[in-house]
């Protein structure tokens, strides 16, 4: 028997997992645990999960990895100082926190209980890159595939294109700092007005509204090169010339303006968040994901050239411009495409343990990652003690009845928190910490956002459906457990699901199969079963705040906001109507 603990600290979306030969035990973001969105720091309260769920003590750990590598390419990095001598201040900063990754086993120790020399565990330090990658190849039901890992940049790296087989994988190109995809669309973003850490998915959802009216105009801030790279102009943008600061201590990660005086030269003044969104805003945000796209698929083409695979797998925080990977079967020539859950940089804690477990270990593949349900789960006691503690009032039934009352709520118009099973691991809700309503009601959005949500009009909600159904409703069939691609919607179906419905007429998908989550699966088939829908809106279970993890969590939100129903397992609580 073998544990294998993945961490990712000092960075954004710090979090743990805990491998058993191989096989996921548990694994949860810091945030979950702490409630602070986007957590960054030392993720001793997910590691302390992780090995309660898993029933061991520290002394049964094998090997402890961590997704960071700060040695590696340090040449590359000391040149790059030289030469363009950023500010002292951001050059302390970075040695401050490659010096705490290399200091890692004192907190490591105090996370676990114990002196940090008393520590048998064998501790592993992966490059970032290689940690995306093998979260997406090493746990993919792929014996051979192209791996990609597109993000920011982690170890001075931004891109990764490898060739995976069996259990190893071979790295073929590299992007370098200071050329990134990651960054050319955060810098974008902020200049647009959206300046809190990880705001991207919401230009994303802007960009349906606009047309790429800037489009040659992106086209110079960024240019294709030889083998799948890419490369900035780096006069619109700081991060290479003055640095960008980044805050990763034990609080909500920041990140310092990338965007330079150049780039409002020639687009124009930066929009502040206060500032209503025009026409011209819609169209930059259109802009800025048609060059992506561009630039994504180039990078994808030159993996499917280099490889000759069919399969793709791909991880990192771009991997979640779930737009773009709605087009990768349209665009280039792979036929089937893997992004688990947790593409971005939680998913390294997950990626960098399971590199230990194949490359450094030598062991065989025999875990494939269809679910996403790792977090922490609560049994029958645990739930009822948490609503007799709030004076709710509730009624305990079976799950048929369960079924049934739920759906015929969801169709009569009600807002339902849906509590079950093993919190999600990543940043969807996918049917266990979701609140869930009708998408056949064109106010709905609204409602939602009047009632709990309170976010942008222009973001869309997303449609969870029956596996068995996707052909009826979408162009394209190809299953999405993970809610990681957006389809477009069949012409003859948008009428029937406008509240899921994108103003492009797309909408980004979670199939539910019966055999990954039995107990939504028939939820929605009940619903379907009233109605004629088989699917229902399913947005994440929260009010401006982390996804619920803990019942006391779900009740205090249901109580907060002007939720109808709360089925925390079977327990169901319906509010009073006035």
């Amino acid at each position: 028997m073998t544990f294998v603990l993945g961490v990712n600290a000092y960075h954004g979306d710090s979090s743990a997992c805990l491998l058993h030969d191989g096989q996921i035990v548990a694994a949860i973001e810091e945030e979950r645990i702490r409630r602070i969105k986007h957590w960054a720091g030392f993720p001793s309260e997910a590691i302390r999960y992780c090995l309660q769920e898993a029933n061991i003590k520290p002394k049964d750990l094998d090997h402890i990895a961590f997704s960071r590598k700060p040695t590696a390419h340090f040449l590359e990095k000391a040149m790059f100082t030289l030469l363009h001598r950023p500010s002292p201040k951001l050059i302390v900063s970075r040695l401050r926190n490659m010096a705490r990754m290399q200091r890692a086993r004192d907190p490591l120790g105090e996370a676990l209980g114990l002196d940090p020399r008393q520590l048998k565990a064998k501790i592993h330090r992966i490059e970032h890159h290689a940690s995306h990658s093998a979260s997406a190849f090493l746990v993919s039901p792929y014996e051979q595939a192209a791996v990609v890992s597109v993000d920011a940049f982690g170890d001075f790296r931004s891109t990764m294109v490898s060739h995976g087989q069996g259990g190893r994988m071979k790295v073929l190109h590299t992007v370098e700092f200071p050329h990134s995809l990651g960054l050319l669309y955060t810098a974008v973003t902020q200049y647009l007005g959206f300046l809190r850490y990880g705001d991207e998915y919401k230009v994303m959802g802007l960009a349906s509204y606009g047309q790429p009216a800037y489009l040659e105009e992106f086209r110079r801030m960024v240019s294709k090169e030889a083998n799948g790279a890419f490369k900035l102009d780096l006069r619109y943008f700081l991060h290479a010339s003055k640095g960008v600061e980044m805050t990763w201590d034990n609080v909500e990660p920041t990140i310092g303006q990338a965007f330079s005086r150049y780039m409002e030269e020639r687009l124009g003044p930066a929009r502040q968040p206060y500032e209503p969104l025009t026409k011209r805003h819609e169209d930059l945000a259109s802009s800025l994901q048609a060059i992506l796209e561009e630039m994504y698929f180039h990078v994808l083409n030159y993996a499917h050239q280099a490889t000759g695979q069919k399969c793709l797998a791909l991880a990192g925080g771009v991997a979640f411009n779930s737009v773009a990977n709605g087009k990768i079967y349209d665009s280039t020539p792979f036929e089937e495409i893997y992004v688990q859950s947790a593409a971005g940089d939680a998913g390294t804690a997950l990626g960098c343990a399971s590199y230990v477990y194949h490359e450094v270990l030598g062991q065989p593949r025999s875990f494939v990652m269809r679910t996403s349900y790792w977090g922490p789960q609560y049994d029958d006691a645990t739930l009822e003690a948490a609503l007799r503690r709030y004076n709710v009032s509730y009624v305990r039934i079976s799950d048929d009845d369960l079924y049934q009352r739920t759906a015929a709520a969801i169709a009569k118009g009600s807002i339902i928190g849906w509590f079950q099973g093993r919190a999600e691991w990543g940043p969807r809700a996918l049917g266990n910490r979701s609140i869930l309503v009708d998408p056949r009601r064109p106010d709905m959005k609204s409602i939602l956002n009047e009632r709990i949500k309170r976010r942008e009009p222009f973001r869309p909600f997303a449609p969870s459906i029956l596996l068995e159904a996707v052909g009826e409703y979408f162009e394209k069939q190809y299953p999405d457990p993970f809610m990681i691609k957006v389809y477009k919607i069949r012409p003859e179906k948008r009428p029937l699901i406008p509240a899921v419905t994108h103003v492009d007429g797309t909408g980004r998908l979670q199939t539910v199969a019966q055999d990954e989550n039995p107990r939504y699966w028939r939820l929605i088939r009940e619903f379907g079963r009233q109605t004629g829908v088989p699917i229902v809106l399913n947005t994440s279970f929260n009010e401006n705040e982390p996804i619920v993890c803990k019942p006391e969590e779900a009740i205090e939100c249901f109580l907060r906001t002007r939720m109808d129903v709360l089925a925390l397992g079977n327990f169901f609580v319906e509010r009073p109507r006035t």
